[in-house]
């Protein structure tokens, strides 16, 4: 009963957030935009889609194999893809990070809060590596917001660039000490991951012909990333796209390529998910 409340609570939320965005912009504009699209930049925002997630879930078995749960990158990769599958396309149900601790703890006997942590953890370290790069780029774009282009702010925002990995290893060393060893190889894979998010983005602008104001798009695009994350509409779907249209006039963008950029993302999120469905996992431990 909670699971159907709880999808058909998200689809209201996107569909009201949907509605807001068409409020704002004008659907022939973004169907003109669509028709002009440049298809060959999408090949390669694509591929570095998939590898940054395929970062992350490198990422993810450093983390297993902390709690001494070792399996092989391909039936990690796999596992991965079927729990991008489940965290998109059932939002209703246990999701993909509660089945990849179910199935595993079944597999394995890994405690199921080793296991949690693990999940937890990995979500986390994304969300830092976005952190860290959200200060660099409020220090390179200009916002139209005055008190953003302050003195202050600009030292808060070295502020935070220089605590960020700090603040994370002490908290992780208070509460995930268990994967304290793999800290610094982890947080490479986050940059790497989230930085080929970044290059993902810049093809998708480049197919939608939009060759200015780049970083203002990608700091819009970190901005719009941390809010899908927050569990409240489908897949982050209206989400993202309410970011960018009212950050387009502070951020100086465009806001009928903004959210044409965003359901693009979205579109290749969703293909790349789909692929989860299709997968077979065979778990089998290395010896």
């Amino acid at each position: 009963m909670w699971n159907k409340l709880k999808t058909a609570l998200k689809l209201a939320l996107t569909g009201l957030a949907l509605y807001l965005v068409f409020r704002k912009i004008e659907p022939d504009q973004l169907l003109v935009l669509v028709e002009t699209i440049h298809w060959p930049w999408l090949l390669p925002a694509v591929s570095i889609f998939v590898l940054s997630k395929v970062a992350t879930a490198l990422r993810l078995n450093l983390y297993f194999q902390n709690i001494g749960l070792h399996i092989s990158e391909g039936q990690n990769w796999r596992l991965y893809l079927v729990g991008m599958f489940y965290n998109l396309f059932l939002p209703g149900g246990i999701g993909g990070d509660g089945y990849k601790v179910y199935l595993l703890n079944k597999h394995f006997k890994t405690p199921v809060k080793k296991l949690i942590q693990a999940a937890l953890l990995d979500r986390l370290g994304g969300l830092v590596a976005i952190v860290f790069l959200l200060f660099g780029f409020f220090l390179l774009v200009d916002i139209r917001i005055d008190w953003l282009e302050s003195k202050l702010w600009n030292g808060l925002m070295v502020a935070g660039l220089a605590l960020t990995i700090p603040a994370f290893w002490v908290a992780q060393k208070l509460f995930f000490k268990d994967f304290l060893p793999s800290f610094w190889l982890a947080n490479a894979w986050s940059f790497a991951g989230q930085v080929a998010q970044l290059v993902c983005a810049w093809f998708i602008l480049l197919a939608l012909g939009v060759h200015e104001k780049l970083l203002a798009y990608q700091l819009v695009f970190l901005l719009s990333s941390i809010v899908a994350v927050l569990p409240l509409t489908i897949g982050g779907v209206g989400a993202r796209e309410l970011v960018f249209v009212y950050a387009h006039t502070y951020a100086g963008i465009e806001e009928t390529a903004a959210v044409a950029f965003s359901m693009i993302f979205f579109l290749i999120s969703a293909a790349v998910s789909l692929v989860g469905a299709f997968v077979k996992i065979d778990l089998v431990e290395k010896n």
